[in-house]
């Protein structure tokens, strides 16, 4: 093949994937690439729960209610939030039914997903991108809510948050980063509480800027492939796990190498690895992992920050720019990610 053959058909490629993550209307037709941000929370606004993924109790629901409440928002139910299909928290159609009813819904000022589990992936296709980029609101949650976060970013170009679910610890910690971003508007720097606690393990030295995007590591690299990824040219990669081998871990950073993810970020962040074992003897460290993925790719990366299954969380905007620092382990937000009015 020459050069110039070669040049063609990586362009025609590039083209494809382009249109492929890009976002769409029910017609087809693709929408602006302007990301949007939306509107800041505010006290007696009302918040609505939904269960996209496992099933939820109502014991869970109950709970969920009192710390919503406790923050000054009012809470309004999904429609199907307690049904149930398998392990499902109820039928494709009728889960992501509840996602685009929350949007159409005006009363409605953010989304907050009850639990993860497992089932955002299955109604992707099922959910109205435009719907949802023409009312934009706060949409959040963690582990396998990152599907919903990271489709609806790319497909709407909206600015969506990795943070507590509805079944989360609501301390001090995670109230305040949550009220900061997300009421109060501000762009703030993520730094840990407490270093003995949470320890910065730094990968590479330097500081970085770019586009702030990642999640559950297993549910991430499950989406690859699918045309529901955001770019990643030059973003800060954010990731986390929980109840992995090292072997798994090594696997699954290995697919977003091999498919050319790794090598298009600026910068790398491990949140927390909760409950990783080494599996199987012998085996390699969870760092010496990270190290032979990380280092070659000569970008600022450390292992240690407030995210993940831990009841400390920060609440992260993904899409938004930010410039980290891997020897202090901060994340700094040089712009707000919802807007005052």
């Amino acid at each position: 093949m020459n050069i110039k053959r070669r040049q063609f058909l990586t362009t025609c490629g590039l083209a494809t994937l382009a249109t492929q993550i890009s976002p769409l209307t029910a017609e087809g037709k693709l929408l602006t690439n302007t990301i949007r941000k939306p509107p800041r929370l505010q006290v007696g606004d009302t918040v609505g729960l939904i269960a996209p993924a496992g099933i939820v109790d109502a014991k869970d629901i109950e709970a969920a209610q009192k710390s919503i409440l406790q923050l000054g928002l009012k809470v309004k139910l999904g429609k199907h939030i307690l049904d149930r299909y398998g392990y499902l928290a109820g039928k494709d159609a009728d889960r992501a039914q509840d996602v685009n009813l929350m949007y159409g819904d005006r009363t409605i000022k953010a989304i907050i997903a009850m639990r993860g589990g497992w089932g955002c992936n299955r109604i992707l296709p099922l959910l109205n991108y435009s719907l949802i980029r023409s009312h934009p609101k706060i949409i959040m949650g963690y582990s396998d809510i990152t599907t919903l976060l990271l489709a609806i970013n790319a497909r709407s170009q909206m600015i969506t948050f990795h943070g507590p679910v509805a079944t989360s610890t609501w301390n001090q910690f995670t109230v305040d980063y949550f009220k900061r971003i997300l009421f109060n508007a501000e762009a703030v720097t993520m730094q840990n509480l407490n270093p003995s606690q949470v320890r910065v393990e730094t990968i590479a030295r330097g500081k970085a800027r770019g586009k702030l995007v990642g999640g559950n590591l297993s549910v991430l690299s499950a989406m690859v492939g699918s045309p529901y990824l955001p770019s990643w040219n030059k973003s800060i990669l954010f990731v986390e796990e929980i109840g992995e081998d090292v072997y798994r871990i090594d696997r699954m950073l290995t697919q977003l190498k091999t498919a050319g993810i790794l090598n298009q970020i600026a910068g790398f962040i491990f949140g927390q690895c909760t409950n990783c074992s080494l599996g199987d003897e012998p085996s390699f460290t969870l760092m010496q992992v990270l190290q032979d993925h990380i280092l070659p790719l000569g970008i600022p990366a450390w292992y240690g920050s407030m995210i993940g299954h831990i009841k400390d969380k920060f609440t992260l905007p993904i899409g938004v720019e930010v410039e980290i620092n891997a020897e202090l382990g901060t994340i700094r937000m040089l712009e707000a990610a919802v807007n005052l009015v």
